[in-house]
């Protein structure tokens, strides 16, 4: 019998990803994660101590994935920062597609969860959904120089907004089991955003 290989332990995170979106944490068992990556448990226990072991990681996973795939996201082109702001938003819509498990957010799922029981899970969910505000923060804060500079809020504090009312979203799309409640949500977060900024009076330099 082969050795464990570091591509199993890829396909075991990416498993992961898959399973816990759709069970949820409490529920996802070792074994499931075995059978969605085609794995034995031998292969996952060479990796992981534990399931919890498994989150924490999955949820570092689930940074560098996502975190590549929004970084090649088209709204990066634009010149203007406002635009890239409501591009992100546009974007964040356009990929509430198929099932409510394909587009929801394993971090935001897990911590749903955990956020009381297990620090170590839910500081890695933090880490995710912090770190990839902190992306969105960058234009947030260039397009609030340029249109808003005496506005009241910081760039910080809209950026996790936006994740809020994304993470709603998802709960909302779960309970109707359909993504076009979530898609009313991301709308009206894109018309908050919009009377945020004064598009057509930027600041003199």
């Amino acid at each position: 019998m082969n050795a464990p290989t570091a591509d199993s332990r890829t396909r075991l995170l990416d498993a992961a990803l898959q399973v816990i979106r759709a069970r949820g944490y409490s529920a996802t068992r070792v074994d499931d994660i075995c059978a969605a990556a085609g794995l034995s448990k031998g292969s996952f226990f060479h990796h992981f101590e534990s399931k919890e072991q498994l989150a924490v990681e999955a949820a570092r996973h689930w940074s560098t994935v996502t975190d590549a795939f929004f970084a090649a996201a088209p709204y990066h082109r634009a010149d203007d920062p406002l635009q890239r702001v409501l591009g992100y938003i546009d974007f964040r819509k356009s990929i509430l597609m198929g099932r409510v498990p394909e587009f929801t957010c394993l971090v935001g799922t897990m911590v749903q969860e955990t956020y009381d029981t297990n620090p170590a899970i839910r500081e890695a969910c933090d880490r995710s959904i912090s770190g990839h505000a902190s992306e969105v923060a960058r234009d947030i804060a260039l397009a609030r120089e340029k249109y808003a500079p005496d506005a009241p809020w910081t760039a910080e504090s809209l950026a996790l907004h936006t994740q809020a009312v994304l993470q709603g979203a998802f709960i909302l799309a779960k309970a109707r089991g359909s993504a076009s409640v979530a898609e009313d949500s991301v709308d009206h977060l894109k018309r908050y955003v919009e009377l945020l900024f004064h598009p057509n009076h930027p600041k003199e330099h």
